[in-house]
C-alpha cells in the first residue's frame, strides 16, 4: 500500500483564454472571457494518487480538508477509487487559480491561495491515524506546502515514523519543511523550486549548481534527488550516478501543466514499487508527466499511451 500526505489540499481551477486582457481601461477590454474551465481535487499527494489509481495501485490519501470544497476533494478522490483518510477542519480547504493562455500554455498564470490553520488537535489527530495505517505501507508520499499552525518539521517527524515501520519515503517540498525533512533521511527527494530557484540560499539553474545541490542532499542519506532543469528535462542524482533525463518534445505542445511534475513522480515511484531497474522508472516517470502535460484534462487518462511516449525520452548518463 501507499500512502499519499497533502496538509494542504487544494481544488484547482484551470481556465483557459484566448488572450489576457491586462492594463485596459474600459471593461468591455479588460474583461477576458474562459474559453474552457476545469475543476478538479489539488495538491501534490493528493495528484499522485490520483496517477497510482489510473495505473491500477492502491493509495491511501491522508491530510488535512475543510467545509465544502473539502467535499468537492473527498469526492473527487473517491470517484477515481481512491481510499481517503482526513481530518476535518474549520474553514475551507483552498483553491488554487490557473490561466493558460492560447499558445503560452507551457507558461501558465497561477494564483495559489493560503491554507487554513490548523490546530495541535488537529495535527496530533493526523498523527494518530497515521501511525494506525503505516505498518501496512510500503510508501509515504509527502507533497506540498505546510498549512499555518503546522510544526516546521512535521514532515521530519511523519518520514521517522515512516521509516521505523521499513516503508520507503518521498518528498516533494520546498523551503524549511524539506531542509527538516532530510534530518530524518528520506528514500527520494524532489525539491519544489516554483517559488525560489535556490537550494539552502545555493542557486540550482545550471546543470553543475544542480549536481553539486544534490550531491549535498545524497550525502544526508538520501538515495536519489530529482531537480527540475526545464520545462521537460530534470536531473537525477544519486549516489552511484547523474542523469539527464529529456523529454524530446516541443514546449508549444503542452497544453496543461497543472500537476504534470506530480504525474511524473507517480510514475517513477509505480515503477520502482515493483522492482524496475532506475533508468526505466525515470523514462517511465517522464512519459507520464510529460503525457499528463500534452493533455488539457489534469493527469491524462489514456495511460496505454505511456510506453509509447517512452520513445520521446532521453536518458544521458553524465557521471557514474
Amino acid at each position: 500500500m501507499i500512502i499519499t500526505v497533502t496538509l494542504s489540499p487544494a481544488i484547482d481551477k484551470v481556465y483557459w483564454v484566448d488572450h489576457l486582457k491586462i492594463g485596459e481601461i474600459t471593461q468591455d477590454s479588460f474583461l477576458t472571457r474562459a474559453t474552457r474551465s476545469l475543476t478538479s481535487a489539488g495538491g501534490k499527494g493528493i495528484n499522485v494518487s490520483i496517477l497510482l489509481a489510473r495505473l491500477h495501485v492502491e493509495s491511501v490519501a491522508m491530510g488535512f480538508v475543510a467545509g465544502h470544497t473539502g467535499h468537492v476533494v473527498v469526492r473527487d478522490l473517491r470517484d477515481e477509487g481512491i481510499t481517503t483518510n482526513f481530518v476535518w477542519t474549520h474553514g475551507e480547504t483552498r483553491t488554487n487559480v490557473t490561466i493558460l493562455e492560447r499558445g503560452r500554455e507551457h507558461i501558465p498564470i497561477k494564483v495559489n491561495e493560503s491554507s487554513n490553520r490548523v490546530t495541535p488537535v488537529e495535527i496530533d489527530r493526523f498523527f494518530r491515524r497515521f501511525r494506525r495505517i503505516v505498518p501496512n505501507a510500503k510508501w509515504v508520499v509527502l507533497g506540498g506546502v505546510l498549512p499555518p499552525g503546522a510544526p516546521p518539521d512535521v514532515y521530519r517527524q511523519i518520514t521517522s515514523i515512516a521509516n521505523q515501520h521499513g516503508a520507503r519515503v518521498v518528498i516533494t517540498a520546498g523551503g524549511r519543511a524539506l531542509a527538516e525533512s532530510l534530518l530524518a533521511c528520506p528514500y527520494l527527494v524532489k525539491p519544489d523550486l516554483r517559488e525560489n530557484v535556490s537550494f539552502e540560499g545555493t542557486p540550482v539553474a545550471t546543470v553543475n549548481e544542480i549536481i553539486a545541490a544534490g550531491r549535498k542532499i545524497i550525502s544526508c542519506g538520501v538515495e536519489m534527488i530529482i531537480m527540475s532543469h526545464e520545462v521537460t528535462g530534470d536531473i537525477v542524482i544519486t549516489k552511484d550516478a547523474v542523469w539527464e533525463i529529456q523529454a524530446r518534445i516541443q514546449t508549444t505542445q503542452l497544453k496543461n501543466l497543472v500537476g504534470a511534475d506530480d504525474a511524473l513522480l507517480g510514475g517513477i515511484l509505480y515503477k520502482l514499487d515493483r522492482g524496475a531497474p532506475v533508468e526505466d522508472a525515470l523514462r517511465f516517470g517522464m512519459a507520464t508527466g510529460i503525457l499528463s502535460a500534452e493533455s488539457e484534462e489534469k493527469i491524462c487518462r489514456n495511460i496505454d499511451k505511456i510506453e509509447s511516449e517512452m520513445d520521446l525520452i532521453s536518458l544521458e548518463r553524465l557521471e557514474g
